[in-house]
């Protein structure tokens, strides 16, 4: 295949094998009884609600912001911790950036079932650089969970840049969070490669930008993409989990 100067990596469902789950009762218990801690007193249901109901008015304020701003379709990305914030002001507490941000955290790690790497994620990374190319991570998720869970996962300093579509306000396909990426590292779209587990959000959205994509298919691609879809959408495809072959295939020379 095609040699690339840069490798765009996609994170959960590429490298990051994760499982989350935001609807169990045990979570919004869990979560009532930590705003109770603060004096932010909520029944289960009632605080499960109102999140529900913060998060998507702010997602549709936000894309009609959006709308009215840019001639192309946006993807609005808002940044959670102002719903955690603002869960608190509703009974009346004060709580400092520290304590809102401690409490999206603690959220996170209720709802994660579990979170660990691929095989051969960091080796992959590791051999990439060590070959002189740039490793990026151009990220659809939220900086108070994402960052912390590079950190634990060990790959944090393995990439040249990453980017977290919580701070930039709009996340993959949308064309400008891959714009900030490209102009923020000089980077050019000819010589970078897109490599994702999501046909809409990276392989998609590399195509918009002019932008080569290897499509993995993984247990967590959307349910409705088949592993085929990839091999006719994308550039390269693989139909299954395999980083010590993806890592053969990046470096392979003829």
């Amino acid at each position: 295949m095609k040699q690339y100067r840069n490798y765009i990596f996609d994170l959960y469902g590429t490298l990051v094998d994760i499982r989350t789950d935001e609807s169990e009762r045990k979570l919004w218990d869990h979560m009532s009884l930590f705003y109770g801690y603060y004096g932010a007193r909520y029944e289960a249901e009632e605080l499960q609600q109102a999140y529900l109901t913060l998060v998507q008015g702010k997602e549709k304020a936000l894309k009609q912001e959006h709308a009215v701003q840019y001639a192309h379709e946006a993807y609005p990305e808002i940044p959670i911790e102002e719903v955690f914030g603002e869960l608190y002001e509703a009974k009346g507490i004060n709580a400092d950036k520290e304590l809102v941000i401690h409490t999206g955290q603690m959220f996170r790690a209720c709802a994660t079932k579990y979170i660990r790497l691929y095989d051969y994620a960091k080796e992959l990374l590791t051999a990439l650089r060590d070959a002189g190319r740039g490793v990026y991570l151009l990220s659809n998720a939220q900086r108070i969970f994402t960052e912390y869970e590079l950190y634990y996962l060990g790959i944090h300093d393995l990439f040249d840049g990453i980017l977290i579509s919580s701070d930039h306000g709009c996340k993959k396909p949308d064309q400008r969070f891959y714009e900030i990426l490209l102009e923020r590292y000089g980077l050019s779209s000819e010589e970078s490669l897109m490599i994702g587990n999501d046909l809409e959000s990276d392989i998609a959205g590399a195509r918009q930008m002019g932008m080569d994509s290897f499509y993995i298919h993984s247990a967590i691609s959307p349910r409705t993409q088949k592993a085929a879809d990839g091999e006719k959408d994308a550039d390269y495809a693989m139909q299954r989990m395999n980083l010590r072959a993806l890592c053969s295939r990046l470096l392979a020379t003829d």
